[in-house]
């Protein structure tokens, strides 16, 4: 089983839209295999794009799963692990998951999910205070963290793969997410903030260039190597909405090229970190998908099975071009080739 994360601890740069795209294409094209999606994200977009959207109950479908005896969703799964955090439930896996396909037709049937939940919030602090407790014999820090890995590892008869959305941020749900994946998809934007987030990535995830080495012994890898675990690979840099940025004047390509160039210093002095030592396999432009994605998103589609022209969304009509639309369908395809 192969998991997958998407993530970025700077906001904006269109996580969860790739993501929802990468998975639901990824899993027409791959039919004999089974999916599971994992929402890790209190905002829970991406449950609500799985369940229809905006326009087709998406929300209300997500908010009826939140007020089920036992939570349909992480935050559900999480709350069953605070009264005992360090040992390994029975887990009953079918209580936290969920298939899209029942309440949305659009999504691929071989797609599983785990719904996200607003209650991370509130379980944050409590997890952030167990992982700090002092149990003798036990690590508590890394039986919290494991959580994730629990869940995946009563269900690794069950799916191929594994596609993790990641809340923007460094919290211990993150961490706890980030810990159960195999490779990292990393979208960016073509401004200088989002080259510094790589940079901020790499420092939070591997602890490279950490301003001072007091930090390093409280490192999320110091502590993840200390366990004898392997951290996630860097698989995919996503060049986000790349159509806003063209131009050979435009001061937006240079830090187009300083993002490759960057990426391309870091496999040459830390190649663990990837899992491919040529830049051309690791990143990836995306065009922007404006209306067309727009359309798609309030929708719960995927780009694959958005027809073209006319469309009514929430009482208002809007145009979807069809060289556009297949533009958008082509770069979707350029990252899920890269999965």
């Amino acid at each position: 089983m192969l998991t997958y994360a998407f993530w970025n601890n700077k906001g904006g740069t269109g996580k969860t839209s790739l993501a929802f795209q990468s998975i639901t294409t990824y899993a027409h094209q791959h039919s004999d295999q089974r999916i599971l999606a994992i929402d890790v994200c209190p905002q829970a977009n991406l449950s609500e794009l799985l369940f229809g959207g905006l326009a087709n109950g998406g929300s209300g479908t997500l908010l009826q799963l939140q007020a089920e005896a036992t939570r349909r969703t992480i935050g559900g799964y999480f709350e069953t692990r605070l009264p005992s955090p360090f040992t390994v439930p029975s887990i009953t896996p079918s209580a936290f998951v969920s298939t899209p396909h029942t309440h949305n037709p659009q999504i691929p049937a071989n797609v599983d999910l785990v719904a996200g939940d607003p209650l991370l919030e509130l379980q944050s602090n409590a997890m952030s205070t167990l992982s700090n407790t002092n149990v003798p014999g036990t690590n508590a820090w890394l039986a919290v963290i494991d959580w994730i890995r629990d869940l995946l590892a009563s269900l690794k008869d069950d799916y191929d793969v594994v596609f993790i959305d990641a809340n923007p941020s460094f919290s211990i749900y993150t961490q706890i997410a980030l810990s159960a994946a195999d490779r990292l998809v990393l979208p960016v934007m073509a401004d200088d903030s989002s080259r510094r987030a790589i940079q901020n990535a790499f420092s939070l995830v591997y602890s490279l260039k950490l301003p001072s080495e007091i930090y390093a012994q409280y490192a999320f890898a110091t502590k993840l190597r200390a366990a004898n675990r392997d951290l996630p690979k860097v698989h995919v840099i996503a060049k986000n909405r790349i159509t806003q940025y063209m131009g050979s004047a435009s001061a937006y390509a240079a830090v187009l090229s300083s993002i490759d160039n960057d990426t391309k210093v870091l496999q040459g002095t830390n190649p663990e970190m990837f899992t491919s030592s040529h830049i051309e396999d690791v990143v990836v432009n995306v065009r922007d998908f404006q209306t067309a994605g727009v359309v798609a998103f309030a929708r719960g589609c995927p780009l694959y099975a958005q027809r073209p022209g006319r469309a009514d969304i929430m009482g208002r009509r809007v145009s979807v071009k069809s060289e556009y639309l297949q533009n958008c369908v082509d770069s979707v395809q350029l990252l899920v080739d890269k999965l």
